[in-house]
């Protein structure tokens, strides 16, 4: 199968996923992961439809940008170091990472500088996986309030990335506990902040997520196919 079939068979399948669970398909996006595949290959996708892509490191996304002709919008889904925050402004819409206050505080910086606002995710380490980044549950609420304090940034929503299993239905209980974190979030109530997002769910696992509420699905090799290291 081809990138245009990939894309028909993943859009079917969210929206199976979508109706099984009562909801309308149209609430949830489809976030096509792109690192480590050509140009070629997004802009393929973008000609089939395609117009959200997201991408894991700054020096590749801002290479790849630079050759696509196609209008698409990308979001940031990588982990993301301060110094590297100026090379994505005007570049991408949304930066789901978020993590700590420091990182906020500079997106804000290089944002305000434009005199734009950023969209932004606070992720969350659900499971607590030293290898991921990520708030823990017990400090999300605080890190909203003081990132939520910031001018040139919007909390949307929530992101997650729970531990690899073979099987799909093993990552329900981490998209049920974000789901959960979110509806904390709201009902605190605090000024400016919205909990509409939910980046959950990837190629293995994302007819699951959306089962559990998921807005964003971030789906990479079941589309491009395997990454491709020798671009």
């Amino acid at each position: 199968m081809n990138i245009v079939d990939n894309l028909r068979c993943i859009r079917d399948r969210m929206n199976a996923a979508a109706l099984r669970a009562g909801r309308d398909p149209s609430e949830v996006r489809l976030l096509a992961v792109s690192k480590t595949q050509s140009a070629k290959a997004v802009s393929e996708a973008a000609r089939a439809g395609q117009g959200l892509f997201g991408e894991n490191y700054v020096q590749e996304l801002t290479a790849k940008a630079a050759d696509i002709v196609e209008p698409v919008e990308w979001h940031f889904i990588g982990a993301l170091q301060s110094n590297k925050v100026k090379h994505l402004v005007n570049l991408v819409t949304t930066i789901h990472s978020v993590d700590r206050l420091s990182l906020a505080e500079e997106i804000s910086r290089q944002w305000g500088k434009t005199g734009n606002t950023c969209d932004i995710l606070l992720e969350v380490n659900i499971a607590g996986e030293t290898t991921k980044g990520g708030a823990t549950a017990d400090n999300l609420l605080a890190l909203t309030r003081d990132v939520a304090r910031l001018p040139c940034l919007r909390i949307r929503g929530l992101m997650t990335m729970p531990p690899f299993f073979d099987d799909q239905e093993a990552a329900r209980p981490y998209f049920q506990e974000l789901r959960r974190l979110a509806r904390v979030i709201a009902a605190a109530g605090v000024p400016g902040v919205e909990m509409r997002e939910l980046s959950m769910g990837m190629s293995g696992d994302f007819e699951v997520a959306i089962e559990e509420g998921a807005t964003l699905v971030r789906v990479g090799t079941a589309l491009f196919g395997e990454r491709n290291y020798h671009r």
